[in-house]
């Protein structure tokens, strides 16, 4: 009887999912309409996020420009940006808002693949739950008698197999993201 591995591929696309989210947030050298997705602006008695309030483009390889789409709130933006500490200087002009990024230094640079990798050791965490939850689940089937002792020891086998190809896919993710900062 072949075993669902649906509720895995599922758990894993969440998961990658999440760690691009959080590697795109982390701050390279190069400007990245994603850094702002964190930054919450007080507007209109509410706070949202800059995206919902303006168009975010890239003006070349270390500015962004961000175009409200009512000029008033152009320095509650500039000040949401400069709360969230990005590291990243803000102006305002008769356009709109310039974020620019700066070189980061070697110590930023450090600081950051460390924060990479703890999200990348998150992320590896989250797998091994998920492979855990589904050993549980094909043990309880062989109690049940719902299949042999051959037929649960082959699902381990391919489930180790799934998990090493995620955790790969992981990893790669990570080092693209090591590449892009040490560049």
């Amino acid at each position: 009887m072949p075993y669902n591995f649906s509720k895995l591929n599922e758990k894993t696309k969440e998961v990658h999912e999440w760690l691009e989210r959080e590697l795109s947030s982390l701050r390279s050298g190069r400007a990245t309409p994603a850094v702002l997705d964190v930054v919450q602006v007080e507007s209109y008695g509410a706070k949202m996020p800059i995206k919902h309030l303006a168009t975010i483009t890239l003006e070349d390889a270390r500015t962004i420009r961000i175009v409200p789409f009512d000029t008033s709130v152009s320095k509650e933006i500039e000040k949401a940006i400069g709360l969230a500490n990005l590291g990243l200087s803000v102006s305002v002009d008769d356009n709109g808002v310039r974020a620019h990024f700066p070189d980061l230094t070697s110590e930023r640079r450090v600081a950051i693949l460390k924060v990479a990798k703890e999200r990348l050791e998150s992320a590896r965490i989250n797998m091994r739950k998920v492979r855990d939850e589904i050993v549980r689940d094909i043990d309880a089937k062989e109690k049940e008698g719902g299949m042999g002792e051959d037929e649960k020891f082959r699902l381990k086998k391919e489930l180790e197999k799934l998990s090493d190809t995620e955790n790969k896919k992981l990893q790669e993710a990570y080092e693209r993201k090591e590449k892009e900062i040490s560049s």
